[in-house]
């Protein structure tokens, strides 16, 4: 249990560049009280101290604003970011290195026992203000727009915007592939960004990725001739988006 919490400390300085050092991040930070306390109430809960359990949980929803069911399961490297108001009920089931943001509900749409609550996937991220309700799965690496209502499966590696929420198919796209990479290398997550959306700031944020990712590209060629041509170059470590991507003449003309 230590270790999960060291690790859910951790993991918020991949996710949020806001924050500054560990006593920031443990004295400050409610989605990390949040977790903390469940892990707690969540053991608590396995060994059938189920009441004193909900107390520890009623105590951390008093503090954080966050109310997490003892009774959820979830995996390593969890991260509630501001965390107002967000809502897990009891039979949910949530992977490793996910994100949930302030606002989101991950309900049931039954009053019958057993498993009423979604299943999150690995690397999943959840946006502001969305409710995924029902016992579906959600599948790694998917994302979930902000205020979206989600009611049915979610495949891996799919975004998913609106009310009711309607799929966007990402990893088809091999040029989508090099923003996410960029996108994530550069220190944010534009699951709200992608072509099929008709968000003018969401194309023009892809129009700098696809323009970053091109002069990456055209700096390395140019450092390779001068290299050729007997000129000293000292090699920098840059992280490169390692994704093979032939660009057609139509691309070519987007750029532009």
């Amino acid at each position: 249990m230590f270790k999960q919490i060291r690790e859910d400390v951790m993991g918020v300085f991949d996710r949020d560049p806001a924050a500054r050092n560990v006593l920031e991040v443990i004295t400050t930070y409610p989605g990390v009280h949040a977790i903390i306390f469940h892990r707690i109430n969540h053991k608590l809960w396995t060994i059938g101290l189920k009441w004193l359990a909900r107390v520890g949980s009623n105590i951390a929803r008093w503090l954080t604003g966050i109310e997490i069911h003892p009774g959820a399961k979830i995996g390593r490297r969890f991260f509630i970011d501001h965390g107002l108001g967000v809502v897990i009920g009891e039979t949910t089931e949530v992977g490793d290195d996910v994100t949930l943001y302030q606002g989101v509900t991950l309900g049931g749409t039954s009053i019958e026992k057993g498993k009423r609550h979604p299943t999150l996937g690995n690397n999943v991220v959840v946006g502001a203000g969305a409710k995924i309700l029902g016992p579906f799965k959600v599948g790694d690496n998917a994302r979930i727009g902000s205020n979206s209502v989600v009611i049915k499966a979610v495949p891996a590696d799919t975004t998913v915007i609106g009310v009711p929420g309607r799929e966007v198919i990402r990893n088809q796209h091999p040029q989508q592939q090099i923003r996410d990479k960029m996108a994530k290398k550069m220190g944010f997550d534009a699951y709200g960004a992608t072509q099929e959306m008709p968000d003018p700031v969401a194309n023009a944020i892809n129009g700098m990725l696809d323009h970053i990712h091109t002069m990456e590209e055209r700096i390395q060629e140019m450092s390779e001739v001068l290299k050729k041509n007997g000129e000293e170059i000292k090699d920098l470590p840059i992280c490169r988006v390692e994704l093979d991507c032939k660009r057609n003449n139509e691309h070519a003309e987007q750029l532009k």
